[in-house]
């Protein structure tokens, strides 16, 4: 096994080498394997980079990765397919299975260790199915507590900061409830763009190639299995597996079949322009007798339970907020920007030997039972 610090490189520059650096090894079982590049928003050298290939003799599968849709957390993902090149690639069938492996979706956010696109967007509200279907105004609560999550000011003492909105937080718990306030932060939005969870007003750049590559894989092979690599939500140093409720199948039926611990189901009526969401929404309407599973896979890092939520909500409005508006003391904006790559890519070795380990138990208990991996 490689040292840790091969895992999870240091900047987007260093992974992305990495990762281009994978296409030989893969292509001893996939000749005809290839890197694509293709840049991505306003600065030419930030690039979404793909290895692919057919499978080499009929393609009755295929296997796609993606990571980085949320910027700073495709670190992880990137450990993924680092992990699933150097103990899984030897298990598969290049004869029978075709192999897609995406490394930063959200380039820009990846290297400036932001969730967001140079946009503001949150990728993972922007791939709506039919956008004209959906009203900006969809996300009632966000509207009724916007003071909540839209920048306002410089940062000029963070200790009232953080008191100013744990007041605002409280005040908008008892007028709107704990589940209003849930809803208004998972839904995303599409009015405000300076705001958190933006979904953007258009298709941004990604969006649209991602769109292609899922009606591509979708009309080459009678079943794909795609794992996206997240981090943050869940049981802290554990994987969860996010599934939308466009899979029909119940967290029950789910947990039988694969094994995991963690495992949830959502639904766009609450969650919009999920990429997971996307894929399952244009194989149910374009491609009825495929087999496509598709889910997000996150690795925890604060927690569960109320206390863990409201801490990840005050991590993404600071940093938001800084972003916009800057902070007036060095030691408040470096104490928010730690506290956001805690959220979102610890620097400790405890969670990042916890993302090999529950990385291979989500490979396992997912490709084993879906035949990519073979004794």
């Amino acid at each position: 096994m490689k040292e840790l610090n091969q895992y999870f490189p240091a900047d987007y520059e260093q992974s992305r080498r990495s990762f281009r650096g994978h296409l030989s090894e893969i292509k001893d079982k996939w000749p005809d394997a290839e890197l694509t590049t293709v840049s991505i928003g306003k600065e030419a050298d930030n690039t979404i980079d793909m290895i692919s290939s057919k499978a080499t003799k009929t393609n009755e599968q295929v296997l796609f990765f993606t990571t980085g849709e949320h910027g700073i957390e495709g670190y992880a993902g990137a450990a993924m397919i680092q992990l699933f090149v150097d103990e899984y690639l030897h298990h598969v069938d290049p004869e029978t299975t075709g192999i897609c492996f995406i490394h930063a979706l959200n380039p820009w956010g990846m290297k400036n260790f932001r969730r967001v696109t140079e946009n503001n967007v949150d990728l993972n509200r922007n791939y709506l199915y039919n956008r004209s279907s959906v009203p900006e105004d969809v996300n009632k609560n966000y509207e009724k507590e916007s003071e909540l999550f839209l920048p306002d000011g410089k940062i000029t003492d963070l200790s009232q900061e953080k008191m100013k909105l744990q007041a605002q937080l409280v005040k908008a718990l008892a007028e709107e409830g704990y589940s209003a306030i849930k809803e208004a932060k998972g839904m995303g939005q599409f009015e405000y763009e300076r705001g958190v969870y933006y979904g953007g007003e258009k298709e941004e750049e990604t969006a649209i190639f991602l769109k292609k590559i899922q009606n591509q894989l979708l009309s080459d092979y009678p079943r794909v299995i795609h794992m996206d690599w997240h981090t943050a939500l869940g049981p802290t140093n554990e994987i969860t597996m996010v599934v939308s409720s466009e899979d029909e199948r119940g967290e029950e039926e789910l947990n039988a079949k694969y094994d995991l611990n963690n495992i949830q189901k959502f639904t766009p009526e609450k969650v919009k322009g999920d990429s997971t969401n996307h894929f399952h929404k244009l194989k149910n309407e374009q491609y009825s007798t495929n087999y496509l599973f598709s889910a997000l896979f996150e690795f925890g890092t604060f927690g569960t339970g109320k206390q863990a939520e409201l801490r990840e909500f005050m991590t993404i409005v600071l940093e938001n907020r800084l972003y916009w508006e800057g902070a007036e003391n060095e030691g408040d904006r470096d104490w928010i920007l730690a506290e956001f790559r805690e959220m979102f890519y610890p620097l400790s070795e405890e969670w990042k030997k916890s993302v090999l380990h529950e990385g291979r138990k989500g490979m396992e208990a997912v490709l084993g039972e879906e035949g990519i991996l073979k004794k």
